[in-house]
């Protein structure tokens, strides 16, 4: 299990929202903290801790007056870490290659791909042609309903028909290099994790995958490494130090390496 850094950017700015509460109208959104310093502050850090494979969200979309801002400093932080963060947020064929060139290890999909809630494969296959199967992370943010965890979109308002299961995930491992999976009800919430999906994921996952959603203390980083029988990654946003939780960022280092 590695740790895998985040920078969520919302209106501008670096922030930890509950996941849930995020809307397009009027771009709102319930936040756990605001910080004061720039994307570009949180990438050198975690240059300079030589953390890899982080990601970057833009949590606006392009028709939204802050987008421009947004993405200014999504930019900004990948010219700080060139090769160590990954970008996600309203990406397609047509905009991998500006984040690509930037600095982005590898792009991250989701609502591209999961258009109008179904799976396209078409467009899966236009994901790949732009950026490489190689530099490709797929989304996999998820919500349960009807006792299963159903892929979300848009910013996880929307709800697709794709169940998140065994079947899915080997036929979507096939078309990219990682998968990231916020579990979207728990979602800075520090509550606690959604075991039965880091457990699924922990069971049938044959990629890189990091798992974010709801932990809270070292408890859960525990129970995380034994669901997802250490091949599971973890990301860490509203509990962390770093963005007013009580996690101490140097601690959960420290623990993860040994």
């Amino acid at each position: 299990m590695k740790f895998r850094p985040c920078i969520d950017i919302h209106n501008g700015a670096v922030k930890q929202i509950v996941g849930g509460s995020l809307t397009d109208q009027g771009d709102t959104a319930s936040e756990n903290f605001v910080a004061k310093q720039s994307a570009a502050f949180f990438a050198q850090l975690y240059k300079e801790k030589e953390l890899s494979g982080g990601h970057v969200i833009l949590l606006n979309p392009s028709s939204s007056e802050y987008y421009e801002k947004t993405k200014a400093q999504a930019l900004e932080a990948l010219h700080t870490y060139r090769g160590g963060l990954q970008v996600g947020g309203g990406i397609n064929p047509s905009n991998a290659e500006v984040f690509l060139k930037a600095g982005a290890s590898h792009v991250i999909v989701t609502s591209y791909v999961f258009k109008d809630g179904q799976f396209r494969k078409d467009r899966l296959k236009d994901m790949v042609l732009a950026a490489g199967r190689e530099r490709l992370v797929l989304d996999l943010s998820c919500r349960k309903r009807e006792g299963g965890y159903f892929i979300v979109t848009d910013r996880w308002q929307k709800y697709t028909d794709v169940k998140l299961n065994e079947s899915t995930i080997q036929e979507l491992s096939e078309s990219c290099d990682e998968f990231l999976v916020h579990a979207v009800d728990v979602e800075g919430k520090a509550q606690g994790i959604e075991e039965e999906l880091a457990a699924m994921l922990g069971s049938v996952c044959r990629i890189p995958t990091t798992y974010a959603g709801g932990v809270h203390d070292f408890e859960d980083l525990r129970r995380l490494k034994e669901l997802g029988k250490g091949r599971i990654d973890v990301t860490i946003g509203s509990a962390l130090d770093l963005f007013g939780g009580s996690m101490k960022f140097e601690d959960v280092l420290t623990y993860i390496k040994k």
